[in-house]
This record gives C-alpha cells, sequence and structure tokens, in this order.
C-alpha cells in the first residue's frame, strides 16, 4: 500500500480546524463549570481539573505579557501559513498542523479572553506540572514531531547518498 508523501493541504486545514474548535470547546466547557481557581479532583494524586488564568507563556513564563505574546503568536502563524509547502512529509506535515492548531487556540483565547485558560493539572507523586490545555498538548506534540521528522529526514537523505 502506498500512502501520499504529504498531507493534503484541504486534510490539513480540516484538521486545524477540528482540533482547534476541540481546544475552545473544552475551554469553555472549564469556563461554565470551574470559576477560577477552583478545582476538581478527578484522580487523586494523578489529575486534577482546574481553572486557570495565564498571560504568559508555558509554565507561566512571561505572566502579564498577553499582549506581546499575542503579537508573536500572529507573526510566528503567519510565519507558519506562508511557509506551509516546507513542511513535506506526513510527519512534518502533521507537526505543522499541530502548532497551528495549538497556536490559534491559545491566540483565540488571547483575543477573547484576555488569557489563556489552562485547566489539566497532572501530578506524579511529589512532582507537580504546571496547569496546561489541549493547545498546549498540540504545540508539545507538534515539537516531538518535528525532532522526529528532522532526524527521519536526516537518515534518509543519508541513505541517497
Amino acid at each position: 500500500m502506498s500512502y501520499p508523501r504529504s498531507l493534503p493541504v484541504s486534510v490539513a486545514w480540516s484538521l486545524v480546524l477540528v482540533l482547534a474548535l476541540f481546544d475552545q470547546l473544552t475551554k469553555a466547557f472549564i469556563v461554565r463549570i470551574l470559576p477560577p481557581g477552583e478545582e476538581i479532583t478527578v484522580f487523586p494524586g494523578f489529575l486534577t481539573v482546574v481553572h486557570v488564568h495565564n498571560t504568559g507563556a508555558a509554565f507561566s513564563m512571561f505572566h502579564g505579557n498577553n499582549l506581546i505574546l499575542g503579537l508573536l503568536a500572529v507573526a510566528v502563524l503567519t510565519f507558519l501559513v506562508i511557509l506551509r509547502g516546507k513542511f513535506p512529509g506526513w510527519l512534518a506535515g502533521s507537526a505543522w498542523v499541530l502548532l497551528v492548531s495549538g497556536i490559534i487556540g491559545n491566540l483565540t483565547d488571547r483575543i477573547l479572553r484576555g488569557h489563556v485558560v489552562d485547566f489539566l493539572d497532572f501530578q506524579f507523586g511529589s512532582y507537580h506540572w504546571p496547569a496546561f490545555n489541549v493547545a498546549d498538548s498540540c504545540i508539545c506534540l507538534a515539537a516531538c514531531l518535528f525532532l522526529i521528522s528532522g532526524f527521519s529526514s536526516r537518515g534518509a537523505e543519508a541513505k541517497k547518498g
């Protein structure tokens, strides 16, 4: 069975829409059921659902810089859309979809709410991971796929040469 070498543009944009919408729906659900700062323990010592407002970046770095981070997101998003064709193959194409989805999800929050809604809060024993959301998950997965695709591309080029 033969697979296409890259993700078709219509499929890519459809996936971006679905993932960004899913991110927004999960955040809207949290906003509706849980007041800011409140939490619900799902699995004690492992998963808590919280309602956190984040005006910073990952791990709440650069807290209070919502406008600057929003402008940076617009710039990166523009760059990614312009360079869409530079992400060949399934891995890089999927990473592009995840990254664009995550940026759109969090940028939508910054524009509409003035902050990003984070709600997934994991603990592993004494280790506590900062709260995050679906968009953040998409961005992290994108980084992993870009890394893997970079190694895969180099391996394929080395075999050819």
